[in-house]
């Protein structure tokens, strides 16, 4: 458990049952936590303790996780981890587009949590590797991957840790299909493996960040029922 030794969690639910019992097992795991029982509470304690991660529920009083999920990402990209009551595909989807980065429903087990918790860490804070430099995609797009750069006409262009390393992964094999599985385990660890709702949506950032048109790509293209494929790439002189 090294890899979670001292990381802050800010555990935002309205539940004092629950928070103590979570409290409890993560401190027992070497993590630090600070709880807040509302959304205004965790905006507050999101300036004042700058947590490594938070988990939020969706169902509380007067400001819900979305609403205090949404004022979190005006200010931060910390990684957030949404706790749900609700089963509805909409309201995972919801959450990941307003920017979580996983979601466990509830009633849930305290060690898939845990997983959950040490794989968003990972992926978020551990650099996709740099062994690509500078590749000058076309006249319009260019990526540094030694500077972590990708630029639009000269442009930087603003990727979360996320939506950079699925950017590296499709670019590393530019020319071949990657299949969903291949993705999911490169990009957010082997315990998504079915998860590709994941995937879509955040191809769809890529694409709104990166395409001259997001609706007619031709950098990252789907091939159906199996993957995507980023366009082959012009020999780097």
């Amino acid at each position: 458990m090294t890899e979670l030794r001292d990381k802050l969690i800010l555990l935002v639910d309205d539940e004092s049952r629950l928070t103590t019992m979570m409290r409890m097992n993560l401190e027992t795991d070497g993590l630090r936590v600070h709880v807040a029982a509302s959304g205004r509470e965790a905006l507050d304690a999101l300036r004042e303790e700058m947590p490594d991660l938070i988990l939020l529920d969706v169902m509380m009083p007067n400001m819900d996780g979305f609403e205090t999920l949404r004022r979190i990402r005006l200010a931060s990209h910390v990684p957030v981890i949404m706790l749900t009551a609700m089963n509805e595909e909409n309201d995972r989807i919801r959450g990941l587009e307003l920017g979580a980065d996983d979601y466990v429903n509830k009633p849930f087990n305290y060690r898939e949590v845990l997983s959950r918790i040490r794989a968003v860490l990972r992926r978020h804070y551990l650099p996709a590797p740099a062994t690509m430099g500078l590749i000058t995609v076309d006249d319009r797009l260019t990526i540094d991957f030694q500077k972590r750069e990708v630029l639009i006409n000269g442009e930087r262009v603003n990727l979360r840790p996320t939506e950079y390393r699925l950017l590296y992964h499709l670019v590393q094999r530019a020319g071949y299909v990657v299949n969903h599985n291949d993705l999911l385990a490169r990009v957010w660890g082997p315990e998504y493996h079915d998860e590709t709702h994941y995937l879509r949506l955040y191809v769809t950032y890529l694409r709104q960040k990166i395409e001259r048109d997001p609706a007619n790509p031709v950098y990252i293209l789907t091939e159906r029922g199996v993957g995507y494929r980023f366009a082959a790439l012009p020999t780097q002189g």
